[in-house]
C-alpha cells in the first residue's frame, strides 16, 4: 500500500463492502483475496484494492458464478489492477442483468461511505445516478452498480456541475446508440426471422438468445467508449 492509502481492519472492510467477516475470511481462506498488510501488533490492515475486489466477487457471486469461475475471472485482471478500475469492472458486471434500485438508510450509507454523509456528499452522489433521494431525508434509493463507483470517486476534485454535465453527455449518447443497435437488430435480425414463419419453441430459443446478446453488446460498447476516451486523452494538447 502506498502512504497515505487509508487503511482498514478486517471488520471496517466488511462493513464497507457490506458483507460479513465471516464471508471475507471464506474469499481470503479461497485465495480470492490478497492477504493483508500486517500493522502494529501484527492486526491485519486491508485498502481500496481488498474493497474493489471484495465488491467485484460479491457481484460475480450475485450474477451466478462458481467459486472457481470467479477465481478464473479474477486471474484475468492485471496484478497490479487499482480500486477505480476493479469499481469499473464492477459496476459491468453489474450490468449483464440491471438491478431494480435499493433502499438504503443513512447508517448502512455511512457504512459502504467511510463516514456520515453530508449534503454534498449526497449531491455529488446523487449527480452521478447512485444515489437518488426519497421524502425521507434519511432513506435513500440507491443504484447497486453504480454505488460502489460512486464512492470511490467521491472525493476526486471534480465539480457536481461537471459531474452533471458529464451524466447527461453520457445519458443523451446511450439513448442514441441504444436506439440505433435496436433498430439494426429488429430490421437485419428479428424482423426477418420472424417473417421465415419458425416454429412456437425456435422463437422462444431466439428471444432467449437475444438476452444473452446483451451482456456482450454492454462490453463491446465500454470496451470501445474506453479506448476512445484513451486516444482522446493522448491526443488532447493539454
Amino acid at each position: 500500500m502506498t502512504a497515505g492509502t487509508p487503511q482498514l481492519t478486517v471488520d471496517e472492510l466488511a462493513a464497507r463492502a457490506g458483507v460479513t467477516v465471516r464471508t471475507l475470511r471464506f474469499y481470503a481462506a479461497k485465495g480470492l483475496l490478497p492477504p493483508p498488510e500486517l500493522g502494529p501488533r501484527r492486526v491485519g490492515l486491508y485498502g481500496p484494492e481488498h474493497l474493489g475486489r471484495l465488491e467485484l466477487i460479491e457481484e460475480l457471486q450475485r450474477q451466478g458464478l462458481t467459486l472457481a469461475a470467479i477465481e478464473r475471472y479474477l486471474a484475468q485482471l492485471p496484478e497490479d489492477i487499482g480500486s477505480l478500475d476493479l469499481a469499473i469492472h464492477r459496476a459491468l458486471v453489474a450490468s449483464w442483468t440491471p438491478e431494480a434500485a435499493e433502499e438504503t438508510d443513512r447508517e448502512h450509507l455511512a457504512r459502504r461511505i467511510g463516514r456520515d454523509p453530508s449534503d454534498a456528499d449526497l449531491d455529488r452522489l446523487a449527480a452521478m445516478g447512485a444515489l437518488h433521494r426519497t421524502e425521507d431525508p434519511d432513506v435513500f434509493k440507491t443504484d447497486p452498480g453504480l454505488l460502489p463507483l460512486g464512492v470511490r470517486i467521491l472525493d476526486v476534485p471534480i465539480p457536481l456541475e461537471t459531474l452533471l454535465a458529464a451524466r447527461a453527455v453520457v445519458r443523451l449518447h446511450s439513448q442514441a446508440t441504444a436506439h440505433d443497435l435496436h433498430r439494426l437488430f429488429r430490421d437485419t435480425v428479428w424482423k426477418p426471422y420472424r417473417e421465415s414463419a419458425p416454429a412456437p419453441a425456435d422463437l422462444d430459443r431466439m428471444k432467449s438468445l437475444t438476452d444473452r446478446i446483451q451482456p456482450l453488446v454492454v462490453q463491446a460498447i465500454v470496451t470501445a467508449f474506453q479506448r476512445s476516451l484513451a486516444e482522446e486523452l493522448t491526443g488532447s494538447p493539454d
